[in-house]
């Protein structure tokens, strides 16, 4: 079967040979004709299957007549990341370059005011993430009582990134006669409950076993101390004939850190993940398409969705918390039939997480061994073993002794009692008369009577407390300059 063969527009099957597709894929197959009868559409299929040209090829066909208004766009498409949002805009401008339709992209980290402008001269397709997409509905700047068509795209990972009771308002805010696409690549029950809330009478689609990997891709397992898996991935990388290559850590700031690792021993690398700035990730994933950079380390931001041709490797440096994201991860590679090889790498604390996602794909993963370095069995307990510090991670022992630099002591400085100036007083007509003292109030305290009875035997290291004598300073006298005691006595 071929694309001619869907019930797709003479506009979009020339748009779909201009883009050098010759058959559909499974998913592409079985549910664009569906979509084309109106029907609502419940879709589960592997990542990389082509499920965003399932359903973007039957929209621009359906919204081919009509006009769009002003803030009241006629379908929307929901993704749970910018990535994913703007690759899903830049597949309808390739399929919808021969029709009059026009799109807008509503992702945060962009200008508002641009988006706004866009909106006011009226869209056909919207396509959004829910937090944007709400911020300007709160302000009033959109209107979706108008909208036609509804999808739901990479629904588990909207349930993973707390989008669902966002998207559940979306839902409600919409026109109940609308058309529902929901599209996951696996459905745990959450999910499956979303859909028959949002669906009426849905087109169940499935073409592969739910969160299985595709057969193009080759995976191997490499079991190492956690403290030598910068090394490890060094060695790997070398060891493969590697084009390209996402390498995917599970916390930002490990991305941050394994980047400028990988920097620092000389390979072309760039760091992507969700903290960055819109304007750095677009940068970034660019110069990542366009071969400037060879391995691009990301967080999961970039596990779902994100289209890389020919991507060769894929490397996970950390054991996936969720077992689903393993599959997703590594369906970055091996796309659209190509073939691809995935690497995992996991220290010994880390075999409960395998066995999860050995369990997950049915089968255990392949191990293999790291050139020159120990390779050790899982511990299913999944104990965290503590790292001394006298065993730091391989690269900081390498660090340690250039870039730090040896402490300064800094010498506390005790502040100095400073010398009373002796001023030779002229002598007095006549001293003062020394005031008497009054007797201190009785005390329980025993240093009080100690003190006393030193003062009583005469004994000059008695300690003196407030109270008990005129202070010195009141008996001091002091020679008055001759002009000074003239004005006084004038």
């Amino acid at each position: 079967m071929d694309f001619n063969e869907l019930g797709l527009s003479p506009a979009v099957l020339r748009a779909v040979q201009d883009v050098g597709y010759k058959e559909p894929t499974p998913i592409q197959r079985e549910a664009i004709p569906v979509v084309l009868t109106g029907r609502d559409v419940l879709g589960c299929a592997q990542t990389g299957t082509g499920k965003t040209a399932s359903f973007t090829l039957p929209m621009i066909d359906m919204l081919s007549q009509g006009r769009s208004r002003a803030r009241m766009p006629r379908s929307l498409i929901l993704e749970p990341t910018r990535e994913l949002a703007t690759q899903v805009s830049d597949n309808f401008e390739k399929y919808g370059k021969h029709t009059k339709l026009s799109m807008a992209l509503l992702i945060g980290g962009e200008s508002m005011d641009e988006q706004m402008r866009v909106l006011n001269r009226g869209v056909d397709v919207l396509i959004a993430t829910p937090g944007r997409l709400l911020d300007l509905y709160d302000r009033g700047k959109i209107l979706l009582n108008d909208v036609k068509v509804l999808v739901i795209d990479e629904a588990d990972r909207m349930l993973d990134m707390g989008f669902i009771p966002d998207v559940e308002r979306i839902v409600g805010l919409l026109p109940p006669s609308r058309q529902t696409l929901f599209f996951s690549a696996t459905m745990p029950p959450e999910i499956r409950r979303l859909a028959d809330a949002f669906l009426t009478n849905p087109k169940e689609i499935t073409v592969a076993p739910p969160a299985s990997p595709a057969l193009t891709v080759a995976q191997a397992l490499a079991v190492v101390p956690d403290e030598d898996k910068r090394e490890a991935l060094r060695r790997l990388i070398r060891a493969e004939n590697v084009k390209n290559a996402l390498i995917f850590c599970n916390r930002k700031k490990d991305v941050d850190i394994l980047h400028k690792s990988l920097s620092k021993h000389g390979f072309s690398a760039a760091a992507l993940h969700g903290d960055m700035p819109q304007a750095k990730r677009t940068e970034t994933l660019d110069a990542f398409r366009h071969d400037q950079v060879r391995l691009l380390v990301a967080s999961d931001v970039a596990a779902r969705g994100l289209d890389i041709a020919f991507l060769s490797h894929v490397f996970n440096f950390d054991v996936p918390i969720n077992a689903e994201d393993y599959v997703h991860r590594i369906g970055r590679t091996g796309r659209a039939g190509r073939e691809g090889r995935a690497f995992m790498l996991a220290a010994p604390e880390d075999g409960p997480a395998v066995a999860a996602i050995e369990k997950l794909i049915g089968k255990p993963i392949p191990r293999v061994e790291v050139d020159g370095m120990e390779s050790l069995e899982l511990d299913m307990s999944g104990r965290r073993r503590r790292r001394s510090r006298a065993q730091p991670r391989e690269d900081e022992r390498k660090s340690r002794g250039a870039d730090r630099k040896p402490a300064e002591k800094r010498r506390r400085r005790e502040p100095q009692p400073k010398e009373e100036p002796r001023i030779e007083t002229a002598a007095p007509a006549e001293a003062p008369a020394p005031v008497q003292a009054q007797a201190p109030r009785p005390s329980r305290a025993e240093p009080q009577r100690d003190n006393r009875r030193r003062k009583d035997e005469g004994d000059d290291k008695a300690v003196v407390g407030l109270g008990d004598h005129v202070p010195a300073f009141l008996m001091r006298t002091y020679k008055v300059p001759a002009r000074k005691a003239e004005a006084v006595e004038n």
